[in-house]
């Protein structure tokens, strides 16, 4: 089970940081990704971190804003973010995959959490 946790309602400008905990297995041996959706749209790519924690990516209009990390002995995974604005107001998953290569497609991704609100005011 992934469980996302740490959204909120922030304003605009202002930071949260999300956690993605699993329990009943290992992170360790997955590669995890962050999506959002917000509503009305598709469910987009926002960041990706590899097994071990070296390689990431990032969705162009997160980059340079967000972070993504990971904590292998707490099995966590965060997602920093940063000067946030109204248009990252979204519902945000954690997901795993299995894939050694870095993806943001997320037909790639196995297990979901049931995802965590973040709302941005202007």
């Amino acid at each position: 089970q992934l469980v996302e946790s740490g959204g909120g309602l922030v304003q605009s400008g202002g930071s949260l940081r999300l956690s993605c905990a699993a329990s009943g297995f290992t992170l360790t041996y997955y590669g995890i990704g962050w999506f959002r959706q917000a509503p009305g749209k598709e469910r987009e790519f926002v960041a990706h971190i590899s097994r071990g924690g070296a390689a990431t990516t990032y969705a162009e209009s997160v980059k340079a804003r967000f972070t993504i990390s990971r904590d292998n002995a707490k099995n966590t995974v965060y997602l920093q973010m940063n000067s946030l604005k109204p248009e990252d107001t979204a519902v945000y998953y954690c997901a795993t995959t299995a894939r050694t290569t870095l993806t943001m497609y997320a037909r790639h991704y196995e297990y979901w959490g049931q995802g965590t609100q973040v709302t941005v005011s202007s």
